[in-house]
């Protein structure tokens, strides 16, 4: 089997994970080609996506040129938005006034200029992030990110999207069978039978027998089908450093056709959790993300039901669907012949969206460096599972940077979070340098991190974090007052010349973006 080629990869559930791997290995292989990379998608008729994951980095606009989709017809089939960030309410303190943006521009002059201690030894009355990027001020006037004259996934500014889980999973599914070549089994996984050597050798289905493969992707879900239940891959609880495990999503209502769609995620803090708010052009996704361990199910709904009826919803929304989860990741997302993406890798909280992210990612990789043998597949998966146990913990660093900034005082929540048995040490080390000097590049050297330095500085100084002072070295007030004068020039000009995000989707599901 040593030198046998891979020529069949079996792809286990659909949903977004499912049907976007399943994209970028059909369109990087040739699927559709009979010389190409056979790939199939078995997905059960009777299990229903979770249908969450509504929002995106800007990384998805690659991917979607990548596996050939027209922007125009993804905004028209997922009721899609323009995402260029988030803004977070009541995190530091809990205050009216306490807000900050994480835009995902990065900010002129970043890494040519100590931006962060000028802003504090001379504008710390403004929010950093309003004074070193003009994308904040976009946000709140409801802008968009382009012009209807910019092409598909161009950009004037850096944005993702906010969309429809539900219905993305369709337009790729839709793309798959009709562009790509990707073979579709509509059937139910009943049985793994697996080689001598602990290979998996084919799923046998209720419908269509034997299903041979020589590479498995399992994209069941929280039920890990093949790499949790069947080669029982050790879970790794993240609970003790996240503490959110349930959440309550509901769909709201526009009060009107022409309401302002968000530019960017809401995330307002409660007492014992967050509530996400995300714009689409139909309807806003609400949900509550929630400590079972800090409150109930009853409360956490309360609180729902209260934010929904504050903000322009109605009083009486639908009842909302309770998704509970464990914070973690398995301890190998490759194993022999199978690998795992979505949420049966692991899964954390949507804070940042960063499911569909490592979704993208872990797809890229893998077709990256498809294996072309069985006896290169266990260099590629050692590759894989070290790449992707260091994005976990990066994730986990980032969003527990969040909650231990917080200065709130209101609830065992946020005070339990602040401990420092809940803090990784990998997190602790860098709070402790960022003592004497702002987050830099060097602090997170791969390649392709899953935040940027400039992330960690827009929580950090979001959240009110003290700058340190310079101390001996050199200082270039003149150059970051430069940077902060362009980000206000811009600002100028774009707020001029952008529509609204309602304009421009609306144009863009009437005409279309000119294609290049």
């Amino acid at each position: 089997m040593t030198s046998s080629p891979i020529k069949h990869v079996v792809i286990v559930g659909g949903g977004s994970a499912g049907w976007l791997t399943a994209a970028v290995i059909a369109a990087d292989h040739r699927a559709s080609d009979a010389d190409g990379l056979r790939v199939t998608l078995i997905e059960s008729p009777d299990v229903a996506p979770i249908g969450v994951g509504e929002g995106t980095w800007p990384s998805m606009r690659d991917t979607l040129r990548r596996i050939g989709v027209s922007e125009s017809d993804f905004f028209r089939e997922c009721d899609a938005a323009f995402k260029q960030g988030s803004r977070f309410d009541g995190w530091a303190t809990g205050a009216a006034v306490d807000y900050y943006f994480h835009p995902f521009t990065l900010p002129p002059g970043y890494g040519e200029a100590d931006l962060a201690a000028r802003w504090q030894e001379a504008h710390a009355a403004v929010p950093f992030a309003d004074l070193a990027s003009f994308q904040p001020h976009l946000c709140t006037a409801g802008r968009a990110p382009k012009q209807a004259a910019t092409p598909e996934f161009a950009a004037v500014a850096n944005y993702g999207y906010h969309l429809d889980a539900g219905k993305f999973g369709q337009f790729l599914k839709k793309h798959c069978l009709e562009r790509l070549g990707v073979h579709y089994v509509p059937d139910h996984v009943l049985a793994i039978a697996s080689h001598e050597n602990g290979d998996i050798a084919a799923l046998r289905t209720a419908h269509h027998g034997l299903l041979a493969g020589d590479l498995f992707v399992d994209c069941t879900g929280m039920r890990s089908l093949l790499l949790g239940q069947h080669y029982d891959t050790p879970f790794l609880s993240q609970r003790h450093v996240l503490f959110n495990d349930s959440a309550l999503a509901v769909q709201v209502p526009y009060t009107f056709e022409d309401s302002p769609i968000a530019s960017q995620t809401t995330s307002t803090a409660q007492q014992a959790g967050w509530i996400w708010d995300i714009g689409l052009p139909g309807r806003r996704g609400v949900g509550h993300v929630y400590s079972s361990a800090h409150t109930s199910d009853e409360d956490a709904e309360r609180a729902l039901r209260s934010y929904v009826a504050a903000t322009g919803g109605p009083a009486d929304c639908a009842p909302p669907r309770r998704i509970g989860f464990q914070p973690g990741y398995r301890a190998r997302f490759w194993q022999r012949n199978c690998v795992a993406i979505g949420l049966s890798a692991g899964f954390i909280e949507p804070l940042e969206a960063s499911a569909l992210a490592l979704v993208e990612l872990s797809a890229a990789m893998l077709s990256d460096e498809m294996p072309a043998t069985r006896d290169t597949m266990d260099i590629v998966a050692r590759r894989f599972n070290e790449v992707f146990r260091y994005r976990w913990e990066r994730v986990i660093d980032f969003l527990k940077l969040h909650y231990v900034l917080s200065r709130r005082t209101d609830s065992s929540y946020w005070h339990d979070n602040r401990q420092r048995e809940s803090i990784p040490a990998s997190l602790s080390e860098l709070l402790a340098l960022w003592q004497h000097r702002a987050p830099m590049r060097g602090d997170f050297p791969r390649i392709e991190e899953v935040f940027p330095a400039a992330s960690y500085q827009y929580i950090l100084y979001g959240m009110g974090a003290a700058v340190p002072p310079t101390g001996t070295r050199r200082r270039d007030s003149a150059a970051a007052d430069g940077y902060f004068r362009e980000a206000a020039e811009l600002t100028r000009r774009m707020l001029k010349a952008l529509p609204t995000n309602r304009e421009l989707i609306d144009h863009v599901r009437r005409h279309g973006l000119p294609r290049i």
